[in-house]
C-alpha cells in the first residue's frame, strides 16, 4: 500500500472470458478503461490454454483461450465436470502475472475469468501468499460445478468483491452470478439490464468507482 499513498491509480489484473485472449479482452473493455481512467489501470493477461479448433477463428495470430476445460477441449459453465482440466496451470499463470507485472491491488474477471478470480479470492482469503490482492470485481461470474473445485466454496470467502450481474445475460444466467455472490462475505451486487459484456455506462461507472474508492488510502474509510 506504500505506492497507493502517493495517489497512484489502483492496478487491476484482468482475467478474460472463455474463448477470449488478453488482446480481445482489451478491445472489449475500452469503455470500462475510459470510465476508470485516473482511478484504476486494467492490465490483462492471456489464459495459458488455447481452445482447440480456435485457430479457425477470424484471427489466427490471436487464438481464443480458456482457463480450464470441463470436457476434453470444451467448456460449459453449467456442466458438472467429472474431470476438469487445466486449472492448476491457470492459477500458476495468475500468480506469475501478479509477481512479474505487479504490484496489483485487485482482480477484474469476466465470465470464466470471473469464476477463476473467485477461486483466487478463496485461496487469498486462506492466506495463499501467491495471490497478494485486496479485492475483486467479478463480471458475469459463476461457481464451478466440478466436484473437484468444490473446496473453493467450502467456507464463505472473506475478500471484498463487487459482482456485476446482467439481467439479460444469455451465456451466464443472472442466477448463476448471484449464487456466486452468495459464496462471499458481504458481497456488493450491481445489476444491469444488459447481456454478456462488461458494462460501463454511467450507473455502472459510479458503482465501480464507489467500490474502488474503498481501497484508496484516506478515501471512504
Amino acid at each position: 500500500a506504500g505506492a497507493m499513498s502517493e495517489g497512484r491509480p489502483l492496478r487491476l489484473l484482468g482475467l478474460h472470458g472463455y474463448r477470449q485472449s488478453e488482446r480481445r479482452f482489451r478491445q472489449r473493455t475500452g469503455a470500462l478503461r475510459k470510465a476508470l481512467r485516473g482511478r484504476a489501470e486494467l492490465v490483462a493477461v492471456s489464459a495459458p490454454h488455447p481452445v482447440p479448433g480456435g485457430e479457425d477463428d477470424d484471427d489466427g495470430d490471436d487464438p481464443p483461450r480458456g482457463w480450464w476445460f470441463s470436457g476434453p477441449g470444451t467448456f460449459e459453465a453449467g456442466e458438472v465436470a467429472a474431470a476438469p482440466a487445466g486449472l492448476e496451470e491457470s492459477l500458476s499463470a495468475v500468480a506469475a502475472a501478479l509477481a512479474e507485472h505487479g504490484p496489483f491491488d485487485g482482480l477484474l474477471g469476466f465470465s470464466q475469468g470471473a469464476a477463476l478470480a473467485a477461486m483466487v479470492c478463496a485461496l487469498r482469503a486462506r492466506g495463499d501468499p501467491r495471490f497478494p490482492v485486496a479485492f475483486a470485481i467479478l463480471v458475469a461470474g459463476f461457481a464451478s460445478r466440478a466436484p473437484a473445485h468444490s473446496h473453493f466454496y467450502r467456507e464463505p470467502i472473506a475478500l471484498p468483491t463487487l459482482h456485476v450481474v446482467g439481467d439479460a445475460d444469455a451465456v451466464i444466467a443472472a442466477p448463476l452470478s448471484r449464487e456466486l455472490a452468495q459464496r462471499f462475505v458481504e458481497p456488493v451486487v450491481l445489476t444491469h439490464p444488459g447481456g454478456h459484456f462488461v458494462p460501463a455506462a454511467a450507473p455502472q461507472k459510479k458503482a465501480y468507482l464507489d467500490f474502488l474508492d474503498r481501497f484508496r488510502p484516506g478515501q471512504g474509510q
